[in-house]
């Protein structure tokens, strides 16, 4: 019989789940969406619009970068240059991700409207 680890790995909501965890990575990939970014202007981008964001942690968009990047949705692109530059953009997977992403925020927008 499967461990417990291995079902949940098998499980396509689960797998999901996982690789979208976190705070601040759906907006992270929405943002890349119109193309590569570089990390200042994906800090930026997490404080458009939303009341009462507090700036993020370099820790803690920088924990979500790897973990992006770790689980194929994101690839990170190294110039090697200095002052360093570092830029990321979506891959082939995080890009089939995007139309769900619109999804889910057409479902907001419409909950939104609703509410008094």
């Amino acid at each position: 019989m499967p461990t417990t680890s291995k079902r949940l790995h098998r499980c396509p909501v689960a797998a999901f789940q996982k690789m979208i965890s976190g705070k601040h990575k759906l907006r992270i990939l929405w943002d890349l969406k119109d193309g590569p970014l570089r990390y200042g202007q994906i800090r930026t981008g997490l404080l458009r619009g939303v009341e009462g964001t507090r700036e993020i942690a370099p820790r803690v968009l920088s924990r979500e970068l790897k973990a992006l990047a770790h689980s194929g949705l994101i690839a990170r692109k190294d110039y090697g240059v200095v002052p360093p530059k570092v830029e990321y953009r979506l891959t082939l997977i995080g890009r089939s991700f995007i139309p769900v992403i619109d999804e889910i925020r057409q479902w907001g927008a419409r909950i939104l409207a609703a509410c008094p």
